[in-house]
């Protein structure tokens, strides 16, 4: 059978541009539906503007705290409108740099502004703005739809003009009170961001701490860092009701262990609770793909129930970041148009919050590590004593290797402070081609940066090999007539 396209992508995503863009590169006939402005939440809603925001947030908090170098603190000028004109300014750039419909054309790429819903296997319905539509049949698909923020079902919410992700980096005053729900990534980013630029932040969580998914003894100490430039946390808590008058916002929250309840007042509310993937309209079960609550099921080929179809990013229900999202539409174009198997890896996702400063991990967590029975050393090194750190006055933090201790295999990696976005790379590439510690101790690193100090905590490694017993045969062999090292503490760092 002969087929209008070889590929049709359906979202204009991260997931769907990598998908459409690779798709035509191999020489394959196709076409990217895509309703809204291609770019998808990274570019509109997510990566581009926050960090825009979270960037012009700290050079604010630079002329608060421009004592600790030397110069003089200074209160920062500014128009919130402006700083929002700026954001969008970035988006526009970026948008018009890799994400325009004219990108994609250039490369073979058929861009529909519509949107689609299955008919069959091979067959979408299209809808064009207006209700126009028109059916198209495709060897081959790729569903990346993306997600959507949830909203909590909250007594008086539809009631409310509540702020999500996707309405957030619309608003063109700055709130004096802002209400945020949610301590993920999207609710401490924000939170710093909005309290460096002045509101008074307060963040409702039902756990007991922030970004639970990170390492426990780095993500305490991000939150008292938090804490100490004036964030307020209300945890073990929820919103039940919300109710809005007088010009502001009344919120009542609800203990999770002793059900009292408390009102506080704000002028914002931010829900970011978690998200849902785009599935309705799609009529899933006229193609005969599976999908649950988390998104559409696919193997680790990305295919779904239905073996001509393929699902990547958000809406496949796994990883929610955009270079993962990339990463499996790499995947699903590989096995479905070169007929390759290839597999997504799993085993050394990277991720990281991009607060001030920053928190970063890939791999495996030190509970993943316990519930399976690995055995491994924490080999650490404190950001208070890499160079560049001190220099810049950036010593919050700390490196955390999780490691074999014979052979230095390492097993993940988390990294809260300065720059450690950029860190956390060296040792994904590391764990992905199983290059140990010791590779990385005896690797040249320029000095004085950031990235030093992987290798400053690689060195730890040789620190724990190093023994008494050693070093005594050598004094005997070479004559030697040093101190013997002190090995008594397990801890220690040099």
């Amino acid at each position: 059978m002969k087929y209008d396209f070889d590929m049709i992508v359906i979202g204009g995503g991260a997931a769907g541009l990598t998908a459409s863009g690779m798709s035509a590169s191999f020489g394959a006939k196709t076409a990217l539906v895509e309703a809204k402005r291609l770019g998808g939440d990274c570019t509109w809603y997510g990566c581009v503007p926050s960090k825009t925001l979270l960037k012009a947030a700290k050079v604010a908090h630079l002329f608060r705290s421009a004592a600790k170098y030397g110069l003089q603190n200074q209160q920062p000028e500014f128009d919130f409108a402006r700083v929002m004109e700026h954001v969008h300014r970035t988006q526009e750039h970026i948008y018009r740099d890799a994400d325009a419909p004219e990108n994609f054309e250039n490369l073979g790429v058929k861009v529909i502004a519509a949107r689609a819903h299955f008919l069959d296997k091979h067959t979408v319905q299209i809808t064009y703005v207006g209700g126009k539509t028109s059916q198209v049949t495709s060897r081959y698909f790729i569903i990346a739809t993306g997600s959507s923020p949830i909203v909590p079902p909250i007594e008086g919410v539809s009631e409310t003009n509540y702020l999500t992700n996707e309405s957030i980096f619309s608003i063109t005053e700055l709130p004096k009170r802002l209400i945020v729900v949610g301590s993920g990534p999207i609710g401490t980013e924000m939170s710093q961001a909005f309290r460096r630029f002045g509101s008074d932040v307060v963040v409702i969580d039902v756990a007991d701490k922030i970004l639970p998914k990170d390492d426990p003894e780095l993500t305490d100490i991000l939150k008292e860092y938090l804490k100490s430039e004036g964030l307020q946390y209300i945890f073990k808590s929820k919103v039940i009701k919300l109710e809005s008058g007088n010009g502001s916002l009344n919120v009542t929250i609800e203990s999770q262990a002793t059900s009292q309840k408390i009102g506080i007042e704000g002028d914002a509310i931010l829900l970011s609770v978690g998200r849902k993937p785009n599935i309705e309209g799609l009529d899933l079960e006229a193609a005969g793909v599976a999908y649950d609550k988390r998104g559409i099921v696919v193997d680790d080929h990305c295919r779904t129930s239905m073996k001509n179809i393929y699902a990547c990013g958000d809406v496949a229900g796994r990883f929610q970041f955009t270079h993962f999202a990339e990463h499996m539409a790499k995947i699903a174009v590989s096995n479905a148009l070169l007929h390759f198997p290839m597999s997504l890896d799993s085993k050394h996702i990277t991720w990281c919050t991009y607060t001030d400063p920053e928190l970063a991990h890939v791999g495996m967590t030190e509970e993943e590590l316990k519930e399976k029975g690995i055995s491994y050393e924490v080999y650490r090194f404190p950001f208070s004593r890499i160079d560049r750190a001190i220099t810049e006055n950036e010593t919050t933090g700390w490196i955390k290797v999780f490691a074999k201790k014979v052979s230095g295999k390492i097993y993940g990696v988390n990294i809260l402070g300065a720059s450690a976005g950029e860190m956390i790379g060296e040792y994904a590439l590391a764990m992905r081609n199983g290059i140990s510690l010791k590779k990385i101790a005896d690797t040249i690193h320029p000095y004085p940066t950031y990235v030093l100090g992987n290798r400053r905590a690689a060195d730890q490694w040789y620190v724990r090999k190093q023994s008494r017993a050693f070093v005594w045969m050598l004094q005997k062999l070479f004559g030697y007539h040093g101190s013997l090292p002190d090995t008594s503490d397990p801890n220690r760092i040099l």
